[in-house]
This record gives structure tokens, sequence and C-alpha cells, in this order.
């Protein structure tokens, strides 16, 4: 029975029938959000979130717990893929700049891209700042200059967080 594939029909009705129980859960704990929430053809679910505070295990096994345990087996064969967001990944959410400040983003706009600390994170851009070494408005040599730009984040192609060692 598993892996084998079902109408369009009962897909959408599970995913909706999922989502609900994953929204539940979410409510019950306002710390964590959805970063990306799929169910293919197959059942298979694959959840994943990100905290205010990041994400443990617990924080995983809770959402596995909220949305298995309300589903039965029996009517409808599943397996489930509860997972943090990755250091790696790109950041997708508002949420996910607060609790990067401080922290050196590489982000990708249609026409630029930055490397810089996040300074700021407000509701609609956030603050990038970062040094540069220009010639010396007089005479030879470099200064060191301190750069910002606000970016919007309806600007914004692609951000990660870069990750030093």
């Amino acid at each position: 029975m598993r892996g084998r594939k079902v109408p369009s029909f009962y897909t959408k009705m599970f995913k909706n029938k999922v989502q609900e129980l994953l929204d539940t859960a979410l409510i019950e704990r306002p710390d964590l959000f959805l970063i990306d929430f799929n169910v293919n053809e197959a059942n298979h679910i694959k959840v994943i979130v990100d905290g205010d505070n990041g994400v443990l295990v617990e924080d995983c096994m809770f959402l596995s717990r909220a949305i298995e345990h309300n589903l039965d087996r029996e009517e409808q064969d599943f397996s489930l893929e509860v997972m943090s967001a990755g250091a790696a990944s790109p950041l997708v959410n508002k949420r996910q700049y607060k609790r990067h400040i401080n922290r050196t983003l590489k982000v990708k706009t249609s026409s630029d891209n930055i490397e810089g600390v996040l300074a700021e994170a407000s509701d609609d851009n956030i603050l990038l700042e970062w040094k540069t070494r220009e010639p010396k408005p007089v005479g030879k040599g470099k200064v060191t200059v301190k750069k910002q730009a606000h970016v919007a984040y309806d600007d914004i192609v692609e951000a990660k967080v870069m990750i030093k060692f």
C-alpha cells in the first residue's frame, strides 16, 4: 500500500486535514512558524519549521505528534517528516531576519549582491552594514568606510546567513 498513488481529490482532502492539524499546533506554539509544507501524491508529508528562538528536536517531535496522533493510518497510509530550516537554508520569512540580527548575511537582489551585518529588521526592510576600503578623497592611499543599505523584503531574491568558523 505504501507509495501507491491516490487520486488527487483524496490527496487534496488529506493535505487540508494535515494543514488544519499543523495550524492548530502552531497556534499552540506561537514561537514556531512554518517555512514549507508539502504533501505529495504518495502521502509523504514534509514540514519545515523555524522558531523565534531556533528549533529543538523536541519542537519537531511536538509537531510530529500533533499531526500523526490525529490521523488514522487505517484510513490513510502516510509518511511524515518534520524538520527545522537548515543553517544554510535561505531566509524566507520576515520573522527569521529578527533572530539573525548582528549576523553576517549575503543578500541577493535583482540588481545587487550585498554581504553585511544585519543591523535591523523592520516590518518593511532590513538594514545591512559593512566596511569597505575606498580611495582617499584627497591624496594617495585608501580609507576604511562604513556603508549601509536598506533593502526592502520585496527586493530580496535570496538571503542567507554566512556561517563563519
